[in-house]
């Protein structure tokens, strides 16, 4: 079977991925001339589950537990498993106990166990919450690591490509995100900065609380760290706003003072598609194959969707119905009676 994925995206390349192993002549057609400039790009790259469950429905939970396991399998070397650790000023106590009630998965830790976990924010926090069963990567190096797995494997890329004029294949599987033509997509920026910090180690994604912004830090190599936490409705994709900047580098020296000397090495904007569940889904029409909507969970989430569409691929019928419910229509089924169905998320896994 002979099949072209459309986007050299995470979700791309892991649909590239599941294809390639289950047989499949894989080619992967790209506009953009090589990898990178897209959402998955500036991601943070956590592959954190139990952490997004505070504000994400339970599928996304459910989907993305495995997602360490896949990336350990699919490009070795490239996960960390140091867990997360979630702090918050004794000001915002309440946003801790917020967060730790709409979550699972974490033990509560006091100011020393802070300090043993990260000796550089001792005396900084009371408490805090760890997940341990977390993890994180570098999202340019795993989408590197990938695009050179899955050219060993025999994929083939065409970057620079106009879709439009590639023919030739069985299937295709549509992974091009907000170019996609679909009314029900919507375009939530994400902002991002990267720090060098000499004076700051951490070893693992630490999350700080604040009402009004919180922030998450990424540890990355030689002292680098991504810093995130920006949602905004929009589909713009200019630079970031000098308020996002201002947000981010007072959260961060929040976190640690020592933030304030870091060196700004980059800013960078990506542009998240969503459903307006803010699920992904799995979709087919004809003999194209689409995955979208991943959200702000693009490689927590591609890995499980990427299975689900080479599954359809190869078994050539429509994706079962999800068992999965969102609260949303469980509490509709509660107030109503009714039995509604399944989250729009794909096939069950």
């Amino acid at each position: 079977m002979k099949v072209l994925v459309n986007g050299a995206g995470v979700a791309g390349l892991t649909a590239a991925f599941e294809l390639a192993i289950r047989g499949a002549t894989v080619t992967v057609a790209e506009t953009r001339p090589g990898l990178g400039g897209n959402a998955s790009w500036f991601a943070g790259g956590m592959l954190a589950p139990w952490c997004e469950r505070e504000s994400a429905e339970q599928p996304v939970l459910d989907l993305g537990r495995d997602a360490a396991d896949w990336w350990d399998a699919a490009t070795p070397g490239q996960v960390t498993r140091a867990g997360t650790l979630v702090v918050a000023a004794p000001r915002d106590a309440g946003e801790l106990d917020r967060f730790a009630s709409r979550t699972t998965g974490h033990r509560r830790v006091d100011e020393d166990q802070v300090a043993r976990l990260e000796p550089d924010l001792a005396g900084r926090f009371r408490r805090g919450l760890l997940f341990p069963d977390e993890a994180h990567l570098d999202p340019r190096q795993a989408m590197a690591k990938l695009h050179d797995q899955l050219a060993a494997m025999g994929v083939a890329f065409r970057f620079g490509a106009d879709i439009r004029q590639v023919s030739g294949f069985d299937r295709r599987i549509d992974c091009t995100g907000m170019a996609a033509v679909d009314d029900r997509l919507r375009g939530v920026r994400g902002e991002m900065l990267i720090l060098r910090a000499p004076d700051v180690s951490l070893s693992r994604p630490v999350r700080l609380l604040h009402p009004r912004f919180p922030l998450y830090i990424v540890p990355r190599a030689d002292h680098r760290f991504m810093i995130g936490a920006t949602m905004i409705e929009s589909q713009s994709g200019g630079s970031i706003t000098a308020r996002s900047m201002i947000e981010l580098l007072s959260a961060a020296c929040a976190l640690h003072p020592a933030f304030g000397e870091a060196e700004v090495l980059e800013t960078g904007v990506g542009v998240r598609p969503a459903f307006p569940d803010n699920l992904p889904r799995v979709e087919t029409s004809g003999d194209i194959v689409r995955i979208n909507g991943l959200y702000r969970h693009g490689f927590l989430l591609a890995p499980a969707m990427a299975r689900q569409a080479a599954e359809i691929v190869f078994r050539q019928h429509e994706p079962v119905e999800s068992t999965h419910e969102t609260d949303r229509q469980r509490r509709s089924a509660r107030d109503h009676g009714d039995n509604p169905g399944g989250a729009a998320c794909g096939a069950r896994l």
